[in-house]
């Protein structure tokens, strides 16, 4: 009991108080929230990945495990979710919300910082690793899960590899395996916004529950959201064994299988008016419950 409070208050709280910030204050400042994720998804997210992954040393074949690992985690809630929705015989716009509600897990604004405090600051390279694979599969199988029903665009597919993240992922590779010294003028604004990140993540999702309002319970969010929260991290432990990663890789691997699902979900969902409200909703209810199902995790670890 007292390693479970432990977790609560020096892991969890940290991260959902800065939610709960962001829940009260939006609306009392009037913030903007398409600025902010704007602002978080085109200028401090690849600064994030560029600042620490440009001075991450993993070995290629332990980051091809790691990848693996969680590409194999995440198709198998994948596939749950697709079987999962066909037996109960939901149409092909549900059984579309089903695969991408599992697809695509919250690995940055929740995956990041809960690393960081239960793993140390060593693992945050480990981390952005595992967001990066889940961001690549997550982007394909939610772009083709959301045009399932009038055929694939593959110029949407295209825009996979044209997100600031990825496009920050070359440069960040080629001055890590050069070992590059870059000069403190370019390093340190990039560590300032890659500072920044991940409390503006956590506010912003704190102001989008806000401006949404309590979802709705349905069997649909609940079966859902049950296979993200609970089926992610069961395959984890399931599978883990099988890449044979160090315990800190394998730690920081199960955790980033075990988040909710991401806020960009509902957003695709409703660029490509796929049961938006529905999706959002999941997504919030997803992120909310989070709190009980990721404790569970951390204990078991």
């Amino acid at each position: 009991m007292t390693q479970l409070l432990g977790i609560f208050l020096n892991v969890l709280v940290p991260v959902f108080s800065l939610v709960l910030l962001g829940y009260v204050a939006a609306p009392r400042l009037q913030l903007e929230t398409r600025t902010l994720t704007r602002y978080a998804y085109f200028v401090l997210t690849p600064a994030l990945v560029f600042t620490t992954l440009s001075q991450t040393r993993i070995e290629a074949a332990l980051a091809g495990r790691m990848i693996g690992f969680i590409t194999v985690v995440y198709i198998g809630t994948i596939v749950i979710a697709f079987v999962t929705a066909r037996l109960l015989r939901r149409p092909a716009a549900m059984t579309a919300a089903y695969v991408m509600i599992a697809a695509f897990g919250n690995v940055g604004n929740f995956g990041l910082p809960i690393v960081q405090f239960a793993e140390g600051q060593a693992a945050l390279g480990l981390a952005t690793v595992y967001f990066l694979a889940n961001l690549v599969l997550a982007f394909v199988v939610c772009v083709a899960a959301a045009n399932f029903s009038r055929g694939i665009s593959l110029s949407m597919l295209g825009q996979v590899f044209r997100t600031p993240a990825l496009i920050a992922l070359v440069p960040a590779l080629a001055v890590n395996g050069l070992r590059l010294e870059l000069p403190a003028v370019v390093t340190r604004p990039l560590e300032l916004l890659s500072a920044a990140l991940i409390p503006t993540m956590l506010i912003v999702l704190g102001a989008q529950l806000a401006g949404a309002g309590l979802p709705k319970l349905s069997p649909d969010m609940l079966v859902s959201s049950g296979i993200r929260l609970i089926g992610g991290p069961l395959i984890a432990f399931a599978v883990v064994g099988w890449f044979a990663l160090p315990p800190l890789e394998r730690n920081v691997g199960i955790l980033q299988a075990s988040m909710p699902t991401a806020v960009l979900v509902s957003i695709i969902a409703m660029e490509n008016q796929l049961l938006p409200e529905f999706v959002t909703a999941t997504v919030l209810f997803s992120n909310v419950i989070s709190i009980t199902t990721l404790a569970v995790v951390l204990l078991l670890l």
